[in-house]
């Protein structure tokens, strides 16, 4: 068979794509990117994956499948191909190992749709079988939404540390409820950023009323020996906070030299946008303040 595949958004790696890949090849069938309607009857069979609901809908041919969170919450690829083992011939510039060891979340934020669409934590796949990547070495890039609610949790730490790899946690860690033993562990790795050259962990200050927590979980990383440089924070905006305490908890994480990046709800809302543009442009951010840089904002 000849197949094709479309990744419609999403700047890394689509796993999906990848297990699709990898099930396809395995059976003899020819795959390659799909380029649009007019080349759509070279293919016996097209697989299109949509990530984000706000980006544009492509159009589907007839032999076509589209899936992905940005379609629905509950759509699933066949079992056999759920199954298959990525291949990243697609993605040939890709030089790490990227996956899940777990999926799901203990919690159920509103503004979120893993809960709904993965249910709670349960393990996925070990350490050592997610590196897979011939050009991968000792970079490790993981997708988990709540990390420390896998059940083999410390398991995996210890084998990232025993195989000495560069992490990137990209999805965040939670640190409302990180423990001491888990910030310890933390600290003995190899933590990145998703280029995998700047040293640092992310994790997330959605609720303004979480304050207190964060402030203790920031303090138990800084003891394990994690500096507050160390730290990106994603802060989301526009969901029940106000302007001013958004602008309050950008300031506090300033302050402790975390580093922010905000995370709109809405990314249609002028507000939202003027906010995110300025703390996200990391020149701007360090050079001017907000107040100065709504004043004179040009659309």
């Amino acid at each position: 068979m000849n197949i094709g595949v479309h990744q419609c958004d999403g700047s890394y790696p689509n796993l999906a794509i990848m297990k699709i890949a990898g099930f396809h090849e395995k059976r003899g069938d020819t795959i390659d990117w799909y380029n649009g309607l007019l080349y759509a009857d070279t293919y016996d069979k097209i697989y299109m994956s949509k990530i984000f609901s706000f980006t544009p809908m492509p159009e589907v041919p007839s032999n076509a499948v589209i899936g992905g969170t940005g379609i629905d919450f509950f759509n699933r690829m066949p079992q056999e191909i759920e199954d298959a083992e990525p291949s990243y011939s697609l993605y040939p510039d890709c030089n790490y190992h990227i996956g899940f060891s777990m999926k799901g979340c203990r919690f159920n934020c509103k503004f979120c749709c893993v809960p709904k669409k993965e249910g709670r934590p349960y393990d996925y796949n070990s350490i050592d079988e997610i590196l897979t990547n011939p050009k991968g070495k000792d970079r490790l890039m993981l997708l988990d939404n709540d990390f420390f609610g896998g059940e083999n949790w410390k398991r995996n730490l210890e084998r990232i540390i025993e195989l000495n790899l560069r992490v990137c946690f990209l999805q965040g860690l939670n640190i409302r409820i990180i423990t001491d033993e888990q910030a310890q562990l933390l600290s003995k790795c190899k933590y990145r950023n998703s280029r995998f050259k700047d040293k640092y962990l992310t994790f997330a200050w959605d609720r303004y009323n979480d304050g207190k927590i964060v402030m203790a979980g920031i303090d138990r990383c800084v003891k394990a020996g994690i500096p507050t440089t160390a730290m990106q924070f994603f802060v989301l905006i526009g969901f029940d906070t106000t302007p001013e305490q958004d602008l309050e908890r950008i300031e506090t994480l300033r302050k402790l030299g975390c580093l922010p990046f905000v995370m709109p709800y809405d990314k249609n809302n002028d507000y939202q946008k003027r906010f995110a543009r300025w703390v996200n442009s990391r020149w701007i951010f360090k050079t001017v303040e907000w107040k100065d840089y709504i004043h004179n904002y040009v659309r």
